[in-house]
This record gives C-alpha cells, sequence and structure tokens, in this order.
C-alpha cells in the first residue's frame, strides 16, 4: 500500500506520549510534527488576530532540528500562550528560517513539558521521511 499524504498517529507508550510523524520531506514533516504535538495536547487556538513571528534554527542535523523546532513551539505556547497556525519554512545549508503565523491559545487539555530524544530517527523511505517522538508530559 503506497502511502503519500503527510500525517500522524499516536503511539501506545508507557509514561509519556509518542507520534508516529511521516511526510513527504522535512518541511513537511516539521509542520506534520507541530500540528500533531497540538493535537495531542488538545490545543485550541482564537481564530481571528494572527500574529507573524520569524524563527531562526541552525542545525547540525534532522533530528536536532525537529526538537528544536518542536521545543521552540512549546515555549512559545509557555511564554506568550500562543501556538503556531500556519507554517512557511525556508532552509538554507544548515538554518531553517521558519514564518509563522501565531494564535493565542483558548484552551489546552494537557501539557507536554519536552521533546525528547529517546530512539528519535528521521528514516528515508520510498514514500518520504518517517520518526517516532517521545515527547515527556
Amino acid at each position: 500500500m503506497m502511502v503519500n499524504k503527510n500525517g500522524f498517529k499516536e503511539l501506545e507508550h508507557t509514561a509519556d506520549w509518542a507520534l508516529q510523524v511521516w511526510a513527504s520531506d522535512l518541511g513537511q514533516l516539521l509542520v506534520t510534527a507541530a500540528k500533531g504535538m497540538y493535537s495531542l495536547s488538545d490545543t485550541q487556538t482564537e481564530v481571528n488576530d494572527l500574529q507573524n513571528l520569524t524563527i531562526q534554527l541552525p542545525y547540525l542535523d534532522q533530528e536536532s532540528l525537529l526538537v528544536d523546532f518542536l521545543s521552540e513551539l512549546i515555549f512559545l505556547g509557555e511564554v506568550s500562550n500562543q501556538a503556531a497556525v500556519e507554517y512557511d519554512l525556508n532552509f538554507s545549508e544548515k538554518e531553517l528560517s521558519a514564518n509563522i503565523s501565531v494564535a493565542n491559545i483558548k484552551s489546552r487539555k494537557k501539557e507536554i513539558k519536552a521533546v525528547t530524544f529517546h530512539e528519535l530517527e528521521i528514516l528515508s523511505t520510498m514514500h518520504g521521511l518517517e520518526t517516532v517522538i517521545v515527547f515527556d508530559v
């Protein structure tokens, strides 16, 4: 069976939350992982008054970029009570410039404390990229 859509699904995990994520390329993997993370925590945002932010993230590898990107979004929620709702990602040699639109968080049922490196590996498949992300809750 060919899987050609970007997506995510929650996986059973003993103490934390795990999320399997797949996408056609690294940019879509980051966006899909962010959407999956917000879905796990049941984050709901206001629908108006979007603000634009730019996040610059240097990186050494795809896994560290994924953790840093999601960690920035968690930090944004903690500090300013905002969540990303639109993403425009631009990659250079070893830096991501993420132009994101953020909205105020209306509600969140569960807080995610951190993104972990626990067994994190981004795999190339014939359909794109795939990984499992473990969140500390």
